[in-house]
């Protein structure tokens, strides 16, 4: 074995990671090093000089320490001073900013969900603030767009949430808005680096789902799905629509399937039920916003931390 410096310990090159804990470390060791990282993301670049609203001029700008331990730089000029983390899901919060910045490092970093119990257990902090930091991150940071779609190939399909059904408590699909079965919808573009959007919906209806389909998808594009009755209006919506006959236990025809799609279902349900067990209808659109992400941002290594982090310095 080759000689190695155990104190700086190196990244494997057959590894899958492309950003590794003792890299974060290393770049974020403490708070004052993430509160440097905001205030020149968002104001300073150069760590010195920022336009100050009050003179509105470029002005400089100082840290001094207070008894009230103030995290803002004041102008020199005018003395008014600004707040790195005002705006941000930063604000007005007592956690210390490095293990915000490594509660993001950790959802970026999972590729099935991390729940607030284990980040409680990670960051030493109480359910209640792990809780809090988790929902933060994933309705503000990790939301979805509605640009529409580049390619002209998408899959589109509903599913629903939650467990199995009682016996006895009825057969076919769940009813509108219901908090045990709630409905979800999702398309999802064809290919390599194809993305995804995933909402949740009141119901299964034609009404529902088509406005997501029109707002999202180019005219003219071919649209994948099953044989649902919902989806016989894309035809005449101008789309050119290919059907899957799963009621007839045919899955692939050809190029014609909704694998891809099914396959996110499938990421989404199997990581809730292994790592969150339950989600309730409330707030599975927070969910659904995270495993969409992720799989937009599959490709991203080490960007995927960083991409989510300038999201949160507004950057």
């Amino acid at each position: 074995m080759p000689p190695v410096n155990r104190n700086q310990p190196k990244r494997a090159v057959s590894s899958e990671s492309q950003y590794s804990l003792m890299e974060f470390m290393a770049e974020y060791p403490d708070d004052a090093t993430c509160l440097e990282w905001l205030w020149r993301n968002r104001y300073a670049k150069d760590g010195k000089h920022a336009i100050c609203p009050k003179c509105e001029k470029r002005r400089a700008f100082k840290r001094y320490e207070t008894a009230q331990a103030r995290q803002s730089w004041t102008c020199v000029a005018c003395g008014h001073h600004l707040h790195p983390t005002a705006g941000t899901i930063f604000h007005k919060s007592s956690t210390s900013l490095h293990l915000w910045f490594y509660a993001v490092y950790l959802m970026t970093s999972t590729r099935c969900g991390i729940s607030a119990k284990q980040i409680e257990r990670e960051l030493g902090v109480t359910y209640k603030t792990a809780w809090r930091m988790c929902h933060e991150i994933r309705h503000k940071l990790m939301t979805q767009d509605d640009d529409p779609f580049t390619a002209s190939l998408v899959e589109a399909d509903e599913t629903y949430m939650g467990g199995r059904r009682r016996r006895g408590t009825g057969t076919g699909r769940p009813g509108t808005d219901d908090p045990r079965k709630p409905a979800v919808f999702g398309i999802v573009e064809r290919g390599k680096g194809g993305r995804v959007v995933a909402v949740t919906v009141s119901n299964a209806k034609a009404a529902t789902l088509m406005p997501h389909i029109t707002r999202r998808v180019l005219p003219s594009s071919t649209v994948y799905t099953d044989e649902f009755t919902s989806y016989k209006g894309l035809q005449k919506a101008g789309y050119d629509h290919r059907r899957i006959h799963h009621a007839e236990r045919v899955y692939v025809s050809g190029d014609i399937h909704t694998n891809t799609i099914e396959g996110f279902w499938s990421l989404v349900k199997r990581g809730v039920g292994g790592v969150y067990h339950a989600v309730s209808a409330k707030h599975l659109q927070g969910y659904l916003n995270e495993y969409a992400w992720r799989y937009n941002h599959r490709a991203d290594g080490r960007a995927l931390f960083s991409t989510l982090l300038r999201r949160a310095a507004g950057a």
